[in-house]
C-alpha cells in the first residue's frame, strides 16, 4: 500500500509564495511518474504539474506554466511543488499522485495515477 503525505499548504497572500511537498512510502518510487493535481469548491479536479521518474520530463497545466516548478528527490522519496506568483485562483486542495504503470511518461489526466495523498489545502487571498 503506498502512502503519500503532503505538507506545506498554508494561506498566502496574492503574489508570495508556497513550497509544497509530498513524502512517499514505496520502495519503487524511483521507478514511478509523480504529480500533482488540485480541485477547487464547485470545480473538476485539474491537472498542476508531473514529472517523470528520471526527473528529466516535466508538464505543467497551461493555468501553472512559468510560475511552478515540480521538482523530486529520489534519495529521500520526496516529490515537491515551488509555487510563485500566486493568485487567488491558484486556491484548491492539492493532491500528491503516483502512477504505477508509468516512469517514462507523464500522464495529464487522474486515471493515469494509482495513488493519491490525503490533499493540502492552499489558499491565495487577494
Amino acid at each position: 500500500q503506498v502512502q503519500l503525505v503532503e505538507s506545506g499548504g498554508g494561506l498566502v497572500q496574492a503574489g508570495g509564495s508556497l513550497r509544497l511537498s509530498c513524502a512517499a512510502s514505496t520502495r519503487t518510487f524511483s521507478s514511478n511518474t509523480m504529480g500533482w493535481f488540485r480541485q477547487a469548491p464547485g470545480k473538476e479536479r485539474e491537472f498542476v504539474a508531473g514529472i517523470s521518474r528520471s526527473g528529466g520530463t516535466t508538464y505543467y497545466g497551461d493555468s501553472v506554466k512559468g510560475r511552478f516548478t515540480i521538482s523530486r528527490d529520489n534519495a529521500k522519496n520526496t516529490v515537491d511543488l515551488q509555487m510563485n506568483s500566486l493568485k487567488p485562483e491558484d486556491t484548491a486542495v492539492y493532491y500528491c499522485v503516483l502512477a504505477k504503470r508509468f516512469g517514462f511518461t507523464v500522464p495529464r489526466t487522474d486515471d493515469g495515477y494509482d495513488s493519491w495523498g490525503q490533499g493540502t489545502q492552499v489558499t491565495v487571498s487577494s
